[in-house]
């Protein structure tokens, strides 16, 4: 993140296979970032449309997000964290379920996976096994899982990380991440890649 500033980045990716697109709009503004984004896709056969939206401190720490089906009737999941692994709803209840967990990825796109390579600022050859809140799209469920990030370049350019997810249903997948000069995935393979630079 680029201190003392204000900086909009505005992004896109489309699925890597099947029909897909997104769009990302990044703001950094002083002691907070906020993040709004808009998919559009297909799963299993059948259109879906959602919004998420989110909001981190100065050091990538989530504080909330919201995570939103764009239909009559839609679904909605809206949650607060303090940085520091404590979850609550919108009504101000505890979420138990999330404790420990201080990052959030959402399923239907790469951005989440930025926080915690900001938020670590890991050095080529480390490695920080994480719990994070999954937030699962379409279905509209919530979940805490196990992952692990390791740096395996970062330059100028941008940088290289692997993703391991350690346990549920997607325990052992692998995938090497490159990343832009603010930790944007460039491509995600098998799921994403990016469709316009920004």
């Amino acid at each position: 993140m680029r201190k003392g500033i204000s900086l909009q980045r505005d992004v896109m990716w489309r699925f890597w296979s099947g029909e897909g697109l997104q769009h990302l709009k990044l703001v950094w503004s002083g002691a907070s970032i906020l993040a709004d984004g808009v998919v559009v896709g297909v799963e299993e056969g059948m259109p879906f449309r959602m919004r998420y939206e989110l909001r981190c401190d100065a050091q990538w720490r989530l504080r909330e997000v919201k995570v939103s089906t764009l239909v009559w009737g839609g679904r909605e999941i809206s949650l607060f964290a303090d940085g520091e692994g404590h979850w609550t709803t919108a009504g101000d209840e505890p979420v138990p379920a999330l404790a420990g967990c201080i990052d959030v990825d959402i399923s239907a796109t790469p951005f989440t996976n930025t926080l915690p390579i900001q938020r670590l600022g890991l050095k080529p050859g480390e490695s920080v096994d994480l719990k994070v809140a999954y937030l699962d799209v379409p279905e509209m469920r919530s979940e805490a899982a196990r992952q692990r990030y390791t740096c395996l370049k970062r330059d100028d350019q941008g940088g290289r990380y692997r993703y391991e997810s350690l346990d549920g249903e997607f325990a052992g997948f692998t995938a090497d991440l490159p990343v832009d000069t603010d930790g944007l995935v460039l491509d995600y393979p098998g799921l994403f890649r990016r469709a316009r630079l920004g």
